[in-house]
């Protein structure tokens, strides 16, 4: 799966020189708890809600309204924003993207192409395509078994099924070990009694079964 599969297009964006009320505007209209930063097309930085806080005038302020509004005025977004930003291909694979994410410890990567910006992808944008690739919102049945972590496993269950009338929905296989964990997600009108059986008559050990109707 790629970064291009999960990441929001053509994400809402403010330039440099924009004033931070601007800002705050767009992010209250649109829902937004970051912004990339554009001078013109050339990105050049992102700004959160947290960069927002930090050039504000304190909550403790004896300002008032009409002097707060005043100064956020005077104040742009180049004077908050972060300009060292991290970025990803949409050609990346979506778990090198989460690699990229945890090591730096951020929540969301700019998507950038030919040096332009053309999407951004975060951390529930993985956590969706996990979901996704787990089978995590699909009905089905939902075998868990431990296996040896040698060639022709996933083959030898393949032709199992198969020989069932079993169609297998979701296949993945995580290292546990020196076994692996297989997690197989089969149709829901599929016989699953008939398959278990199948299974184990082949020695396969099920840990767990999940039938989701």
């Amino acid at each position: 799966m790629f970064v291009k599969d999960r990441m929001t297009k053509d994400p809402y964006t403010i330039q440099v020189s924009a004033s931070i009320n601007t800002l705050i505007g767009l992010m209250r209209d649109k829902k937004l708890r970051k912004v990339p930063v554009l001078d013109g097309e050339k990105l050049v930085g992102i700004v959160t809600d947290r960069d927002i806080e930090r050039v504000s005038p304190s909550k403790a302020t004896s300002l008032s309204v009409y002097e707060i509004n005043y100064l956020l005025s005077k104040i742009t977004v180049a004077d908050a924003m972060v300009a060292e930003v991290v970025t990803c291909s949409p050609n990346d694979y979506i778990e090198d993207a989460a690699l990229v994410m945890r090591e730096h410890r951020i929540n969301s990567l700019l998507v950038t192409e030919n040096d332009k910006l053309i999407g951004i992808v975060t951390d529930s944008d993985l956590f969706d395509a996990l979901i996704d690739m787990m089978g995590g919102r699909t009905k089905g049945n939902k075998f868990v078994m431990r296996v040896p972590n040698q060639p022709g496993v996933m083959t030898k269950i393949g032709a199992i099924t198969a020989s069932e009338g079993t169609n297998i929905t979701h296949f993945t296989m995580t290292q546990s070990g020196e076994d692996a964990m297989l997690y197989v997600i089969t149709d829901p009108n599929d016989d699953v009694e008939k398959t278990r059986e199948a299974l184990e008559s082949e020695g396969f050990k099920i840990e767990n079964l999940l039938i989701r109707k």
